[in-house]
């Protein structure tokens, strides 16, 4: 059984990803994006990379561990609304990630985590920015829209890091769960 050794890396990654998005997303680079774009992609990444390595079993800790933690500094870095709206979208988000990447985990090897990434994308832009901007003076479409083309983009670029870490990684899981 995979414990705390093995987790604690890629969950700090996922807090520090978090809460960093959570304090960027409050600061737009123009009308299409804020600088949490830049950085909120790479959750997937980290989740991805734990989940080939580990298996969904532990991928889904890493979420709870890094979801806990980037959801507490969030609340003390970011305002309660964007904590709470980012919290709820990254648990959706990053589950159905696991899941679909497990489906497709056998296939050839950039179609897992491109088409996780890529799905969970959709569901965590529509899930934070309607909680924490809808009813605000903050044209939340635009930079959703904005947000959800940064996030595709950065699916892609991050298949070369992940192919990287396939090359040189081995796998340690073998059932499913």
């Amino acid at each position: 059984m995979q414990g705390f050794p093995t987790l604690w890396r890629p969950a700090l990654a996922m807090m520090a990803i978090v809460a960093a998005s959570n304090v960027l997303v409050q600061f737009p680079i123009n009308e299409w994006w804020t600088w949490g774009a830049a950085t909120y992609p790479f959750a997937f990444l980290v989740t991805e990379m734990t989940n080939r390595r580990y298996g969904p079993a532990l991928a889904r800790r890493v979420v709870y561990a890094g979801f806990a933690l980037g959801v507490a500094l969030s609340l003390v870095l970011a305002p309660t609304r964007i904590a709470l709206a980012s919290g709820s979208a990254f648990l959706l988000a990053q589950l159905l990630d696991i899941a679909v990447f497990n489906r497709l985990r056998r296939q050839v090897w950039w179609l897992a985590p491109f088409v996780a990434a890529s799905l969970a994308s959709i569901v965590d832009t529509a899930a934070f920015f309607s909680i924490a901007f809808a009813g605000t003076p903050v044209p939340w479409p635009t930079l959703a829209l904005g947000d959800l083309v940064a996030k595709l983009a950065m699916a892609v670029f991050c298949l070369a890091p992940y192919r990287l870490f396939v090359a040189r990684v081995p796998t340690v899981w073998a059932s499913a769960s």
